[in-house]
């Protein structure tokens, strides 16, 4: 029975900014569970490199390159994805930008870039894929939050903003769309160790701060979020509905 409940056989996910780091990880993980696997991002060559590497491992791997920000493009594709490989049971909204400067700096075109990346994208996605989900009375959609959801830190203030409404977003689609059967949550991944992030890594001194102020005195591993994900896509979470899942070591948890 368990394995029944977190088996995703016979699904397929859309994963939005899957050609590497987080994205990559939970497309990976999904297909490890059983599902179909439809990758996305805007640059079709790292696209076809990450699905050439999952199919390898003996994945179904389809691509589907398009800009999450384009709101016509991407009813657009995702229609396309229905009418030509099927339809789309999970979506998982990752794609995301950010963009660092003291926010008395901050120019007003990184601005509307990193809200039209961060959250548009999540709305122009979960609109298009939800619409057909809406009809069949069934679907799942994970938004990826982040633990500045909740908190804050110096130089990333569009960012937080950006990933509250995300939050707040998904919280108003369960509202919406909960009635058609339709399981809307959001993963919010504390520090995890990225090809973005990579920076960060090899900076001792900030290292050294997070290790001290993360109670599990160390970063994440992108392989960490494999499970939430897998739960919140499964028949394991078919009554959990409009929930934020920090994973995090315990960060948002502890001052």
């Amino acid at each position: 029975m368990e394995k029944t409940l977190f088996d995703l056989s016979g699904l397929r996910a859309l994963i939005t900014g899957s050609s590497q780091g987080i994205g990559y990880a939970l497309a990976r993980g999904l297909a490890e569970a059983g599902a179909e696997i439809i990758l996305n991002g805007r640059n079709a060559e790292k696209l076809s490199i990450a699905a050439q590497k999952l199919s390898a491992e003996g994945h179904t791997v389809h691509q589907s390159s398009f800009d999450v920000t384009d709101h016509a493009s991407v009813k657009q594709h995702i229609d396309q994805i229905e009418e030509t490989i099927g339809a789309i049971d999970i979506l998982i909204s990752n794609a995301g930008i950010q963009k660092r400067s003291p926010l008395e700096d901050f120019s007003a075109s990184d601005w509307t870039e990193l809200m039209k990346t961060n959250l548009d994208g999540v709305f122009n996605t979960g609109q298009a894929v939800a619409n057909h989900m809406i009809k069949r009375k069934r679907g799942k959609i994970i938004n990826i939050c982040s633990v500045q959801s909740s908190l804050a830190r110096p130089t990333i203030a569009p960012y937080t903003a950006s990933k509250g409404a995300v939050a707040m977003l998904t919280k108003g689609m369960c509202t919406d769309w909960a009635k058609y059967n339709i399981q809307i949550n959001g993963i919010a991944p504390g520090y995890f160790e990225t090809e973005l992030n990579q920076a960060l890594v090899d900076d001792e001194a900030f290292t050294a701060w997070l290790e001290n102020r993360t109670p599990a005195k160390r970063w994440g591993k992108v392989e960490e979020l494999i499970g939430s994900a897998i739960f919140l896509s499964s028949e394991a979470s078919s009554f959990i509905n409009g929930h934020i899942l920090y994973v995090d070591g315990g960060i948002t948890s502890s001052l």
